[in-house]
């Protein structure tokens, strides 16, 4: 389908389910800033043509961003609202490096640092449960996040899907997957330290049954959302605590 036929389907869809009237097109899967910025805008420009849609959700690599599409996105900015993600998963070059991620904690920096000040909001998507990461790790990554003044994040457990590199570490003992109550304390360990201006998108994934090896729980988002609310109350932590922020 076309770009216009996928948003008034989506918006159909959203209105039946909550009502909605005015929405933002997400430009979610792979990379999509990856390509000359005539085409990209050609795509943007469809997208932000179609009634009620006002602004840009778009999904990207810290890699893949240039002054050309930045100054590009910040021309939609008077008019949209437009947001920026950009995938980190984690600050630790170690890690980026075992899982492939093709470039380093720097590139990240270097991409929030560029899109700052051209009034584009910007998102952080941060994995927990990552090979070889203690809680210290994700504690460290979710300091640095902060450091950055980033305007949202979008935390994700990581699971094992079928037929990749990960499937084959978790059925040789390689990796093993964090307990439901270890995931929901590390969430945690992330909220406080996030500033209370932050926006927190997300507290965890959506797997595909049909592609989900590990671990099982993760299905249960509903599950799982509780008991990170029941954690923070147990611990008696927010948003921005160890900041010394209160809302």
């Amino acid at each position: 389908m076309s770009i216009t036929q996928q948003l008034n389907l989506g918006k159909k869809r959203l209105y039946r389910r909550y009502k909605a009237k005015k929405f933002l097109a997400y430009f979610q899967a792979h990379t999509n800033t990856y390509a000359q910025a005539h085409h990209l805008k050609a795509l943007y420009d469809e997208a932000l043509s179609v009634p009620d849609i006002v602004g840009l959700c778009i999904g990207t690599r810290p890699d893949c961003v240039s002054d050309e599409i930045l100054d590009l996105l910040q021309s939609y900015t008077q008019n949209y609202l437009i947001w920026l993600e950009y995938g980190l998963q984690s600050i630790h070059n170690k890690t980026l490096k075992l899982i492939n991620r093709g470039h380093d904690s720097q590139a990240f920096i270097d991409a929030i640092t560029a899109t700052r000040y051209r009034n584009i909001l910007t998102c952080a998507h941060l994995i927990i449960g990552l090979p070889y990461e203690t809680r210290d790790h994700v504690s460290q990554t979710a300091n640095a996040v902060a450091a950055l003044g980033i305007d949202a994040v979008k935390i994700h457990l990581l699971y094992v899907v079928r037929d990749t590199q990960m499937e084959k570490m978790y059925r040789n003992g390689k990796y093993h997957c964090l307990y439901p109550s270890q995931y929901a304390d590390w969430v945690c360990d992330v909220i406080e330290r996030l500033p209370i201006k932050t926006v927190i998108q997300r507290l965890t994934g959506d797997p595909h049954p049909q592609e989900l090896i590990a671990p099982t729980w993760a299905l249960n988002k509903r599950a799982t959302l509780d008991l990170i609310h029941h954690r923070l109350e147990a611990r008696k932590t927010y948003q921005g605590r160890i900041l010394g922020q209160s809302g």
